[in-house]
């Protein structure tokens, strides 16, 4: 009997306390953008350009962290990733050594947020250069902003290139950088394109929420409006399926609570013949695989030393790809049935794979950080 032949428990899922410490197991290591920067360089317009949120502001929608620093999850009901914001650099006696720790064993990336008109760097440069000493940051990116302040382009170009190796000269390399300015005159932006660009480097879901394509049809358009919330659950599998044993259990769990929650999405409820006819449609031999695959790599997780690394990372990547999948082809049944049409078989099996193509992508990414 395969994990899928129980569908009562997988499609209509009871509650289950247990899973709270994986859902908080994975809040608690979400992808994480530090932003470091004085206040008025433009934290919050740079947050407001990546969420789309327009009524987030740094000390609004942030939760304390310390004295002098907060976080904000996005999207606060399921979070994909955090802000951390790093405050009070300017302030007197400011010592920002306490919110170095609190901040660098989470961060993923830090955001240096400098306006190109502003060459008065000293708070910034000095915690820089702490963190340069004390910290494993991977990622640095400089974002210049308030760039059309500066009407003419050699005055422009020659603040941008003085604070750029201020920064670089704190840091001890090279550091990449985009120039922005978040509210032109008469409306718009300039440089947001490059900085989202820039960003999905460090933290690549943000290109999967980032789906800026006109669908072609409304199916499409109904899934994109739901991403989020199947990336949420592919996180919380990817995460749980890093401890040795637990994916076993938990991931089929995740899985089920996405597909209970996304039939009510859809209004429509998960009876044993739509469970059989679902699942039937990506293949007779489904069922079997998936649950041979997820014994197999929970197994290999107890391989000494090579379990404890390269078996959990393609654990945690098979978990994450696999639920985004099964959420993705489930959208597209669900999405038919509600309006009475038929779903081929053929068509179903190709979204499917189609969906594990464009996930692989970026699940390694996230796997490794």
């Amino acid at each position: 009997m395969s994990l899928w032949d129980n569908y009562t428990d997988l499609f209509n899922p009871p509650v289950n306390p247990d899973l709270e410490p994986l859902f908080s197991h994975q809040k608690q290591h979400l992808p994480t953008l530090w932003l470091l920067g004085k206040t008025g360089a433009g934290k919050s317009s740079l947050i407001h350009a990546i969420t789309g949120d327009d009524q987030i502001q740094i000390g609004n929608g942030f939760q304390s962290c310390t004295s002098a620093s907060c976080s904000y999850d996005f999207p606060q009901d399921k979070p994909l990733f955090r802000f951390l914001d790093t405050r009070g650099l300017a302030e007197a006696n400011y010592d920002p050594d306490k919110d170095i720790a609190a901040c660098q064993g989470r961060s993923h990336a830090l955001i240096i947020v400098a306006r190109a008109e502003d060459p008065e760097q000293s708070s910034v440069l000095h915690a820089l250069r702490k963190i340069k000493k004390t910290s494993r940051i991977k990622h640095l990116l400089l974002v210049h902003t308030g760039i059309e302040l500066i009407a003419d382009s050699n005055e422009r170009q020659q603040c941008i290139a003085h604070n750029q190796e201020q920064f670089e000269k704190a840091w001890g390399e090279k550091v990449d950088a985009v120039a922005v300015d978040f509210e032109l005159v008469g409306g718009g932006a300039t440089g947001v394109d490059e900085l989202k660009s820039q960003l999905t480097e460090f933290v690549p879901v943000l290109a999967l929420i980032s789906d800026q394509e006109e669908h072609v049809n409304a199916e499409e358009n109904n899934f994109a409006h739901l991403k989020k919330e199947v990336l949420w659950y592919c996180g919380a599998a990817g995460a749980s399926d890093a401890v040795p044993g637990v994916g076993l259990v938990s991931v089929p769990v995740i899985q089920g609570k996405m597909l209970h929650s996304l039939a009510s999405q859809y209004g429509v409820e998960w009876n044993k013949k739509l469970m059989s006819e679902f699942v039937g449609a990506l293949g007779a031999g489904f069922g079997i695989q998936y649950a041979f695959r997820l014994g197999i790599r929970q197994l290999v997780k107890f391989i000494p030393l090579y379990g404890q690394t390269v078996g959990s990372v393609t654990a945690v990547t098979i978990s994450f790809c696999s639920t985004y999948a099964i959420g993705r082809v489930a959208c597209k049944y669900l999405y038919h049935k509600k309006r009475g049409d038929a779903v081929p078989e053929d068509e179903m099996k190709a979204i499917y794979k189609k969906a594990l193509d464009e996930i692989k992508k970026f699940s390694k990414n996230e796997a490794n950080d």
